[in-house]
């Protein structure tokens, strides 16, 4: 028996702030108010005056996915899954500078 077809449909998401709040938040699954948590223990840094008219960037959406599936995971509470993910972000800057010093990282 043969499958049905499905269409995808996406956007490409650059490095400029092209993302609102409420675009972020139902990419991440989440409610607008997470995403403003995450603004607040300085997780995400969106660009723009007021919460109505911030913007992210797609590293946005991949740091707020990150802490999504570290507090689902680990069932971390909001702050946890920060300091982890800041532990993760330094963990891949050491691993590029041994790269870069010709040291084999595994």
């Amino acid at each position: 028996m043969e499958r049905p077809q499905e269409t995808l449909t996406g956007s490409v998401v650059g490095d400029e702030g092209v993302l609102s709040i409420d675009e972020l938040a139902r990419a991440c699954g989440a409610e607008t108010q997470w995403i403003i948590e995450l603004v607040a223990v300085g997780v995400l840094e969106p660009e723009g005056p007021e919460t109505s008219r911030w913007r992210f960037r797609a590293a946005d959406l991949t740091c707020a996915r990150r802490v999504a599936r570290l507090q689902r995971d680990f069932d971390a509470s909001l702050d946890a899954a920060a300091v982890m993910l800041d532990l993760l972000e330094q963990i891949e800057q050491l691993r590029t500078r041994l790269k870069q010093a010709g040291l084999d990282v595994d």
